[in-house]
């Protein structure tokens, strides 16, 4: 009897011991980090940066898969019906909180079916005109632009686009009639302001910089709360202009239903991995600022852009696709 008992206690011990090797500390596995966007924009390069710093941290390997498509919807959709285990993640952007005002039909809930993990960074817009625009301040180019109704075009990479959104909030604020003018993309469209095809554009400080350097392009403001380091003689639209904020951002997000476990050891190492010296400074010098946040700040700051963003495509009677 007592070598039975005996070997019953070792077969458990054996099980026990087996069950406690299975259970890993997250994350035992590489994880998989999807964009939304194709390779070579603001999206893609930020996530690689910090899954290279992420991975480096978490002693796994973070595999980028770009999933890009329909304004980011084929990658958000992807993530949100992804197994909610933690190996795979989104690279949020602001575009998940505008598609559901812009899209009639999408696979996905922004609100409902993401877990917020944090945000990353805030991506501001500079208003920018072609030279040979009599302007050179935002109360200049109000004047300028209620003085010819109609006759100055905005350009942006399409129709939703942040710099398109910030075109829209600028006109409802000033009360200015200006064209819009969508793009398949940021690229052409910069090329047709520095060209002189159109007059004005808002886009981000990193494709702005060097045309604004050369003297291609004249920037007369930027639309985040504050100045940028990057243009710290230029001011913000709204020391002229009461409400006028616009900007992009970057976080990171789970599947919902992942545990708050893993949720809150991401959190951990993000926060941990943007205050490297070294990431910080390349994230700046991306005209980005740096932000991050708790799961719960990143959720109500997700809520509220899709609230506000909500407002402005309604007002703006931008056509729903």
């Amino acid at each position: 009897m007592g070598k039975v008992l005996g070997a019953i206690g070792t077969f458990l011990m054996v099980l026990l011991t087996g069950l406690g090797a299975g259970a890993q500390p997250y994350p035992d596995k590489p994880v998989k980090l999807v964009i939304p966007f194709a390779p070579g924009g603001s999206v893609d390069i930020v996530g690689r940066i910090l899954a290279q710093a992420l991975g480096e941290e978490l002693k796994q390997s973070i595999v980028v898969e770009n999933r890009a498509g329909a304004g980011g919807n084929i990658g958000f959709e992807a993530v949100a019906h992804a197994k909610p285990d933690g190996y795979t993640l989104l690279m949020a952007s602001s575009n998940l909180a505008v598609n559901v005002s812009l899209y009639r039909t999408i696979g996905y809930d922004p609100l409902k079916d993401f877990a917020p993990i944090s945000l990353v960074a805030i991506q501001p817009n500079v208003l920018m005109v072609h030279p040979s625009l009599p302007v050179k301040t935002v109360p200049e180019l109000i004047a300028y632009a209620k003085a010819n109704p109609g006759k100055l075009n905005f350009g942006s990479s399409g129709i939703g686009a942040s710099q398109h959104l910030a075109g829209e909030l600028f006109k409802s604020r000033t009360g200015v009639d200006m064209v819009h003018v969508p793009y398949k993309g940021g690229g052409p469209a910069m090329a047709d302001l520095v060209a002189g095809r159109i007059q004005l554009m808002f886009e981000t400080i990193p494709s702005s910089m060097s045309y604004v350097r050369s003297g291609q392009l004249r920037a007369i403001a930027v639309t985040t709360e504050e100045r940028s380091a990057q243009l710290p003689d230029v001011p913000t639209v709204r020391e002229t202009v009461t409400g006028v904020v616009s900007r992009g951002w970057l976080g990171v997000a789970a599947p919902a239903g992942t545990p708050q476990p893993v949720v809150d050891r991401l959190n951990g190492a993000i926060h941990k991995v943007i205050a490297l010296p070294e990431v910080t400074k390349r994230l700046s010098d991306l005209g980005l600022q740096v932000k991050v946040s708790t799961p719960a700040e990143f959720s109500s700051f997700i809520a509220s852009e899709v609230k506000d963003f909500r407002r402005l495509i309604t007002d703006a009677k931008i056509p729903v696709e």
